[in-house]
This record gives C-alpha cells, structure tokens and sequence, in this order.
C-alpha cells in the first residue's frame, strides 16, 4: 500500500514539474541572478562592515530569505506561464517573460549596487544613473 502511494506521489511530482518544463529557461535564468545578487551582496556586506571597522557575521536568516525569494520566484514565473497559457489564452501577453525581466531587472539593480560597493569603480556607477535615467524616461512616456 505505501509503495503504491509513494509511486503515485513522485508520479503527481513528475508530472507538475513536466507540467512547467516550457518555463525551465527562464527560471533557471532568475534563479541565476538571484544568485549572483546574493553573492554580491553578501561580499559587499562584508566589505562595508570592514570598512566601519564592525565585525561581520554572516546571518542564515538572511540567506534563508534569499533560499524564500528564489521558491517565490519560481512560483510566480509558473503561476504567470499558467495564467497565460492556460487561462488567457486568446491574447499574448507574455507575463512570464515579462515578470522575469522584471525580477531580472531588480537582481542586476542589486548587482550594480553591490559591484560599485566592492570595487568602487565608477563604471558601476555610470551604468547605475544610465539605468535609472532610462527608466526615468520609459516611465514618463
């Protein structure tokens, strides 16, 4: 009876996760910048606690909360392929992708701030202030 169960449960698994394989690119490609944002970040966190002359401590909980973005990211990118293919499906709105971009976006935002921290080269910054005044600009149109 329970290796029945058992086969039953990772088939249900199988499925779901075959259910969002069209999806599998873009959520290995926000996991990544998740990622790379929380390397970054944890660098420059140590950087700047130096540079005050504090000690730093690296903090599970933080680290936890980056493990809870990434499974709410992947979330919403599924729960957003779904919407659009299952639901709304007589018009492309592409809300994967674009919610993708969006959190691809807020992580490279996070990137520059961190990398213009650690390296204090101003490249990081110029790139930061085209971003913004670009953005700046996308909005007011």
């Amino acid at each position: 009876m329970i290796e029945a169960v058992v086969k039953y449960a990772w088939g249900a698994l199988a499925a779901t996760v075959g259910l969002f394989v069209p999806v599998q690119g873009l959520i290995v490609c926000a996991l990544v910048f998740v990622a790379i944002d929380f390397g970054t970040g944890v660098a420059a966190s140590r950087l700047r606690a130096r540079r005050a002359g504090v000690e730093w401590m690296f903090s599970s909980r933080r680290a936890w909360d980056t493990v809870l973005k990434g499974v709410f990211v992947m979330a919403g990118i599924a729960l957003a392929w779904l919407l659009e293919s299952v639901v709304l499906t007589f018009v492309e709105l592409h809300l994967a992708r674009i919610f993708t971009g969006f959190v691809c976006g807020v992580e490279f935002w996070s990137y520059l701030e961190n990398a213009a921290d650690i390296s204090g080269h101003p490249l990081f910054r110029a790139v930061q202030r085209l971003l913004k005044r670009r953005v700046d600009e996308g909005l007011k149109k």
